[in-house]
C-alpha cells in the first residue's frame, strides 16, 4: 500500500511492525468489570490480550441504577474490592470512573437485575402498576445517560422471577432509545430449546435486535440441541429478526456457585437466602438432586475464589474433593461453604462439549466475549483462580483456533472481534482502522500469538502480542505494559 512521503512526520517512538498484524483493537463483547475497574482501571489481563474496549452491564448486573435493595445486595462486591464510594445513578458512576480513569473503553449495558431490584426488591410475586412504571422510567434514564441497551440474567435473583411480558416491554422502552436487548437465557441447559423460542418472542414483539450472551449447549444431555437452536436462529433471521451471539472459546463456564440452587432460595435477598442455607437444608437437597440428576456432578465443579483464609485451601479443588477431605456429604459442603463465605463464591463449571463450541464460534453471527470482569496481576483484583477466560479468550481464538485447528481464518476472526461487535453494540468510529476512526490498536504476531492462562494458574499472561494502543497512547509497549490510561467511557 502506498503510505505516501512521510519524512516530515516526527515522532517519539517508531513500531516496526515488519511480519506482524496490525488491527483494531479488540472489543470485548460480554465483560463484567463495573466494579473491579474501579478498584483497579490498569485492566492489565485484558490489555494483555489486546482488548481495548469492553462491553460491561451483562446478564441483567450493571454498574448503576443502585437503589434500595439492589444497593443492599451489591455491598458485599464492593466491600470485597475495598471500594468505598457509593453511587444509584449511571452518572454518578460515570463521573466516578472517568475519574479514577482506566486503560480500557467502558460501554455499558443497563441491568435488568438492577432495575427490578431497585424498583420492587428480590420478591417473587406479581409486580404491581407501580412499581412496572417506576421500572421504565429507570431503563428509560439509564439509556438517555448513555447505557446502549438492557441486559437480562434470567437464572439469576431477581430476573429469575420475571416472566416474558415484562420483558417484552421493557425491550421496547430499550429500543425507543436505540438501544439492544441481551440476554443471558432463562436456561442453557435442559430447557435450552424453549428459552431461545422466549428470546425470538421477544425480539419480534418488540421490534429490537437481540444478543444471547455466552451462547453454549450445558450438561451431557443437551449437547445434541445445538443444530435445532441454529435453526430456529436461522428461521428467525429468515423472517427479518436481527439476533446475534457472544461465546468464549473455553467449554467450562463460570459463575456464583450459588447458582445451583433452586429459584425459590434467592427469594426475598441475600440475608434470606443465607437463612434459608441454615435451616432447609433437606428442602434445598431434594430440589437440586431433582435438578442435577447427575450425581457425579459435583466432580465437575471446581470453586475458583472464596473470601475467608481458612478456605482459601478449597481454591482450584473440586466438590467433591473438598467433601472427601472435610469428611463431610456433599451437599452439606456446598451448604457450609456458602453460608461461610456469605455466598461470595465463585465456581467453574465443566459442561460443555469442544465440537459444539467450533460449530458456535464459526457462525457468522457470533463474536467473542471473555464474560470477565478486569484483572490485574497484582492488588485488589488478583485473587483466587478466576476462570482463564479472563486472561486468555482472545489470544486462544487466534493462536488455536485460526492457527492451529483452522475453525476460524484470520480475517474471520479478526472481524468477530472488532467490526461486527462494534456494529451491534453501535459504537461509532471504533472496529476499524480508517482516517477519523480513534486510534484503539492491536499489534500481534501471528505466529506466536497463544493463551498461556490455566485454570489451576490463570494469572499468566499470552504470548505474541507486541503492542496495544487505546485512543493513539501505548497501553503494551514491546510488549510492556505502560501503565497509562487513556480508556473512555463511551456513552
Amino acid at each position: 500500500m502506498e503510505t505516501g512521503d512521510l519524512s516530515h512526520i516526527r515522532a517519539e517512538k517508531v513500531i516496526d511492525v515488519q511480519g506482524l498484524c496490525v488491527c483494531p483493537g479488540f472489543i470485548d463483547a460480554h465483560a463484567h468489570s463495573e466494579f473491579t475497574l474501579l478498584a483497579d482501571g490498569r485492566a492489565e489481563a485484558k490489555v494483555c490480550q489486546g482488548i481495548t474496549t469492553e462491553i460491561n452491564g451483562n446478564c441483567g448486573l450493571s454498574a448503576a441504577p443502585l437503589l434500595g435493595a439492589a444497593m443492599e445486595q451489591r455491598e458485599k462486591d464492593l466491600d470485597e474490592l475495598d471500594i468505598r464510594e457509593r453511587w444509584n445513578t449511571f452518572p454518578e458512576y460515570f463521573a466516578l470512573l472517568e475519574g479514577k480513569r482506566s486503560s480500557v473503553n467502558f460501554v455499558t449495558l443497563a441491568g435488568h437485575g438492577n432495575i427490578r431490584a431497585s424498583a420492587a426488591g428480590y420478591t417473587d410475586k406479581p409486580l404491581s402498576d407501580t412499581q412496572k412504571e417506576n421500572m421504565l422510567e429507570l431503563l428509560s434514564d439509564a439509556m438517555k445517560a448513555g447505557a446502549k441497551g438492557l441486559s437480562t440474567g434470567l437464572i439469576y435473583p431477581p430476573g429469575i422471577y420475571s416472566g416474558t411480558p415484562e420483558i417484552i416491554e421493557l425491550a421496547r422502552e430499550a429500543k425507543k432509545h436505540n438501544g439492544i436487548y441481551t440476554t443471558h437465557m432463562r436456561s442453557e441447559g435442559d430447557m435450552l430449546l424453549e428459552a431461545v423460542d422466549e428470546v425470538i418472542a421477544i425480539a419480534d414483539q418488540a421490534g429490537i435486535h437481540v444478543h444471547i450472551s455466552h451462547l453454549k449447549t450445558g450438561g451431557e444431555r443437551n449437547w445434541n440441541k445445538l443444530n435445532d437452536v441454529f435453526e430456529r436462529i436461522g428461521a428467525a433471521h429468515e423472517r427479518g429478526i436481527s439476533l446475534t451471539c457472544d461465546r468464549y472459546p473455553y467449554i467450562a463456564a463460570g459463575t456464583d456457585l450459588d447458582a445451583v440452587l433452586p429459584s425459590w432460595a434467592f427469594e426475598g435477598g441475600r440475608s434470606r437466602e443465607l437463612e434459608r442455607l441454615k435451616n432447609e437444608r433437606q428442602r434445598l437437597a431434594e430440589d437440586i438432586s431433582r435438578k442435577s440428576g447427575d450425581p457425579s456432578g459435583w466432580e465437575r465443579i471446581m470453586i475458583s475464589s472464596v473470601n475467608s483464609d481458612r478456605n482459601k485451601w478449597m481454591e482450584g479443588k473440586s466438590l467433591s474433593a473438598i467433601s472427601s477431605a472435610s469428611g463431610k456429604p456433599v451437599m452439606e459442603t456446598l451448604f457450609d461453604v456458602l453460608v461461610e463465605e456469605e455466598l461470595q463464591v465463585s465456581a467453574i463449571f465443566y459442561s460443555m462439549n469442544e465440537d459444539n463450541l467450533k460449530l458456535i464460534l464459526k457462525r457468522p453471527y457470533v463474536v467473542i466475549g471473555s464474560d470477565s470482569s478486569s484483572r490485574s496481576f497484582d492488588g485488589p483484583t488478583a485473587k483466587g483462580k478466576p476462570h482463564p477466560r479472563g486472561f486468555g479468550s482472545f489470544p486462544r481464538v487466534l493462536g488455536r483456533y485460526v492457527r492451529e485447528e483452522g475453525t476460524l481464518d484470520l480475517g474471520e476472526a479478526l472481524y468477530k472481534m472488532t467490526g461486527l461487535p462494534a456494529k451491534i453494540f453501535g459504537i461509532q468510529r471504533r472496529g476499524t482502522v480508517a482516517k477519523g476512526f480513534f486510534a484503539d490498536l492491536v499489534i500481534f504476531d501471528p505466529e506466536q500469538i497463544i493463551d498461556r492462562a490455566e485454570f489451576n494458574d490463570p494469572f499468566r499472561r499470552p504470548e505474541g502480542i507486541r503492542h496495544v494502543l487505546v485512543n493513539g497512547v501505548p497501553v503494551l509497549l514491546d510488549g510492556e505494559l505502560t501503565g497509562a490510561l487513556p480508556g473512555r467511557v463511551l456513552k
